[in-house]
């Protein structure tokens, strides 16, 4: 593998991380409530998917691929992220 492939994949993978960390500290800053924050849901839901399109793009090379896959993933994510978000609301307020 070439350095540029493998710095480009290095910092991919600081920014996975990166995400992963902060989503856990602002997950763990309303421990004492046991009630589950919609925000927090909310954006944990959003911040996956965020690291799903860059999974997809970085590591699957979706980016080298024909435009039509990049468009069938990216609407892959938003539907599935419309459907989780729908499920949460919805069952916040049966």
């Amino acid at each position: 593998m070439n350095a540029g492939f493998e710095k480009r994949l290095l910092v991919v993978w600081l920014v996975l991380s990166a995400m992963t960390l902060a989503q856990l500290g602002v997950g763990s800053v309303d421990r004492q409530a046991l009630i589950p924050n919609a925000a927090i849901t909310s954006s944990a839901i959003l911040v996956a998917l965020i690291k799903v399109r860059i999974i997809f793009r970085q590591f699957m090379d979706v980016r080298h691929a024909p435009a039509l896959l990049g468009r069938l993933t990216d609407l892959w994510i938003v539907l599935t992220g419309a459907i989780l978000l729908a499920c949460y609301w919805a069952g916040r307020f049966a």
